[in-house]
Parts: C-alpha cells; sequence; structure tokens
C-alpha cells in the first residue's frame, strides 16, 4: 500500500496540477473490466466487488443491510449472493464499467446520486441490458450533471420500471416532451421531477 501511495504522490507532483487527470485516470483503472473474473466468481459477486470499489453500496436478495466495505464481501458458494440493489451515491462508477451489470437478473433498484461520471452513455448501457430491460422497477438520478434528455429518453427500454426520480439534472431542457416520450413508452411509469 506504502507503494502505491507513493506512486500515487509521484504522479501527481510532476503533472504539475494534474491532481483531477491522476484521479481521472485511477478511477478509470477502478472501472475496467476483468472478464476472467467475472467468469470466475459469477456476475454479481464481480460486480459487487466492482462497485465497492468504485465506492458504491449493494445489497443482496434476502437482506435488508447495504455493503459498502469491500473486505466485508459474503462469502460462501458461489451464486448465493445476487444482487437487488445499488446505491452509486458519489461514487466513481462510470461507462467503462458498465460491462460487469451485464449478467444481474435480480437488480430491481438503482440510485444515481451526485455521479460525476454518470453521463448519457451510461445510461443508454444499462437500458440495452436485456436482463435488467426485466428486472428493474425502480431508479433514480440525482444531481448527476451530464445526463440529458438523451439519456433519460434511452430509459424507455427498461420495460419494468414503474418509478423514476429525477432531480438536479441541468442537462435536461426539455423537461415535458422527455416525459411524454417515457410516459408513451411506459404506461405504468411513475415519474417525479425536481427539476426546477
Amino acid at each position: 500500500m506504502r507503494l502505491l501511495s507513493k506512486a500515487a504522490q509521484t504522479a501527481v507532483c510532476h503533472r504539475g496540477g494534474g491532481s483531477r487527470q491522476f484521479w481521472g485516470w485511477l478511477n478509470a483503472v477502478f472501472n475496467k473490466v476483468d472478464y476472467e473474473r467475472i467468469e470466475a466468481v459469477g456476475p454479481d459477486r464481480a460486480a459487487s466487488e466492482w462497485l465497492l470499489r468504485c465506492g458504491a453500496k449493494v445489497r443482496f436478495q434476502g437482506f435488508e443491510r447495504w455493503h459498502h466495505d469491500y473486505n466485508g464481501l459474503p462469502t460462501g458458494p458461489l451464486g448465493r449472493y445476487k444482487i437487488q440493489a445499488i446505491d452509486a451515491t458519489e461514487s466513481c462508477i462510470m461507462h467503462r464499467g458498465f460491462d460487469h451489470l451485464d449478467g444481474l437478473k435480480y437488480l430491481e433498484e438503482i440510485k444515481f446520486n451526485k455521479c460525476i461520471y454518470i453521463e448519457d452513455t451510461c445510461l443508454e448501457r444499462l437500458s440495452s441490458i436485456e436482463n435488467l430491460q426485466e428486472s428493474l422497477y425502480m431508479m433514480e438520478i440525482v444531481s448527476c450533471g451530464n445526463v440529458t434528455d438523451r439519456g433519460v429518453i434511452a430509459l424507455h427500454k427498461l420495460r419494468n420500471l414503474e418509478y423514476l426520480f429525477l432531480s438536479d439534472l441541468p442537462g435536461i431542457k426539455d423537461r415535458e416532451k422527455t416525459v411524454e416520450r417515457l410516459q408513451t413508452a411506459l404506461p405504468r411509469l411513475d415519474i417525479a421531477l425536481d427539476l426546477e
């Protein structure tokens, strides 16, 4: 750990004001998909590791408790723990890591709150995952400055989405049209807005 810390300090010092670039690089490393790991431990375990590594929390099916400690992930037979909910509040998850979500079959809820790397391509990718089109029924997107109308409209592919909360999204420029398009595609969807 000391070696990593020393390397981080050296990288920041040599870039001269490159602290932001360094953290962006490190976050990209945390989001890198290891397909061999997914194959070895299964999609839910690999996705849990990715999410916790990036600062998000997960809740497993049949449990009330949220897991946020990477080292505290439950152990046991592979495939026993299925992700039911993700709280990505203030996490560094980004589009590059969304392949981790491909094998999740029991994911019902996602919260993106103050996620600086969440953008339209993330929501488009999420909406294109067939398993999530069936399982996801609740989503919150709050204070994600890179989300625009295009990303929100892409959520129309989530056929079972029943609740969507949108708040503090300055990239939403045509609120009425965006909501109308979602409601037309998903008549059962309850949309709560706080976009003033």
